[in-house]
């Protein structure tokens, strides 16, 4: 005699077998600290997020929609390797999908995906370093103020802007940039290995291309939105369920009016946060 099973007596199909579920994970805006009153993308605002999207029921993919023009390697690198630990240790797939721009730490965040989809006129790529800064030297003897530099150790001081450039210093920046551009192009060679399609010095130099160049050169999967690829994977009804970071109860009460009181250096600190993120976003005409 066949018993039945509880789920089997249900007698609605759409009960018996859930929707599947697809989690959502925005990652969007510069990666790493923007200051006190402008949160960027790092591990420690986004390791809640990652953990809840992983444990949501009848869960069969984790989506991240992408938008950052980059930022910080080393939390491009926490939260990639957080997605990709969980990923391999639940086995759930993970996509990415970009939107206006993944470049430089947002492609690297893209590559946490097992596939990548973009619009065909985003920006994709960017895979290397900068640094850049202003000398004000000439300026400040033009005006009749002295700079004044105490340091103990001889590079202390390296790179100080008020300070005119020694080639010893640049020489240093130099090669600590070039060891962090090999580990994201060692990232982005076994992230898409069997993909890239074009050689690698037009992939890797630090150029970004449409999404429509991206898929041809094999930095990307398909075009697609995200919606649109997850019905047609897991069907119309698939359920795609944001996961947003709490924010703190501080934050909660008292938001950015924790400015209103006259503090001149937050205000400052925002202001500076804003126009930095305003010219990362520029790079790429946006």
């Amino acid at each position: 005699m066949n018993r039945l099973s509880p789920r089997s007596l249900i007698p609605f199909a759409r009960w018996r077998e859930p929707a599947p579920v697809v989690a959502v994970l925005r990652l969007a805006g510069i990666v790493g600290q923007m200051g006190p009153m402008r949160r960027g993308l790092s591990l420690a605002a986004l390791a809640g997020p990652i953990e809840r999207a992983f444990r949501l029921r009848h869960l069969k993919a984790v989506a991240l929609s992408v938008n950052s023009p980059g930022g910080s390697p080393v939390q491009s690198s926490l939260i990639a390797g957080r997605i990709r630990a969980l990923a391999e240790e639940k086995g759930v797939p993970v996509v990415a999908f970009a939107e206006d721009v993944a470049a430089s730490g947002g492609y690297w965040l893209a590559c946490a995906a097992d596939e990548i989809y973009a619009d065909a006129a985003s920006i994709i790529g960017s895979i290397g370093v900068i640094s850049s800064g202003f000398g004000f030297q000439d300026l400040l003897r033009r005006i009749g103020v002295e700079r004044r530099l105490h340091a103990s150790g001889a590079r202390k001081g390296m790179l100080d802007p008020f300070s005119r450039e020694r080639p010893e210093d640049v020489e240093h920046l130099e090669a600590l940039q070039h060891s962090v551009h090999q580990d994201f192009i060692e990232m982005v060679r076994a992230r898409r290995s069997g993909r890239l399609r074009a050689p690698e010095e037009d992939l890797f130099s630090g150029a970004f291309w449409s999404g429509r160049t991206a898929l041809a050169m094999g930095l990307i999967d398909g075009i697609g939105d995200l919606r649109a690829v997850m019905r047609e994977r897991f069907g119309e009804r698939v359920k795609l369920r944001p996961v947003i970071a709490e924010k703190g109860w501080l934050r909660r009460r008292v938001g950015l009016t924790g400015m209103a009181g006259g503090d001149a250096g937050a205000w400052a600190d925002a202001v500076v946060s804003a126009l930095e993120e305003r010219m990362t976003w520029s790079r790429f005409g946006l």
